[in-house]
């Protein structure tokens, strides 16, 4: 499943599957008791859902666990400096 972390801002990402972002992924609470929700952007009909989404929301204990739910995500950093 190649999915990738598109990280916006501290605490968010784009969930991104095949390239086309399907969910975001943001933190909620302190860093110490944190939670992480992944949200679909588009409520389908359950089957039509990508893999392992079986809701249209899922809350993990922190963004390692959503990672690996996620078939091991990897975490692309978009904060790059676009000057020329």
């Amino acid at each position: 499943m190649p999915y990738t972390l598109s990280r916006l801002a501290p605490g968010s990402y784009d969930v991104l599957l095949d390239g086309v972002i399907i969910a975001s992924l943001v933190r909620s609470g302190t860093t110490s008791n944190a939670t992480w929700t992944a949200e679909l952007l588009v409520d389908v009909h359950p089957r039509r859902r990508p893999a392992p989404f079986t809701e249209t929301e899922h809350t993990f204990g922190s963004v390692e666990d959503a990672q690996n739910w996620l078939g091991g995500a990897v975490i692309q950093d978009t904060s790059g400096d676009s000057r020329t």
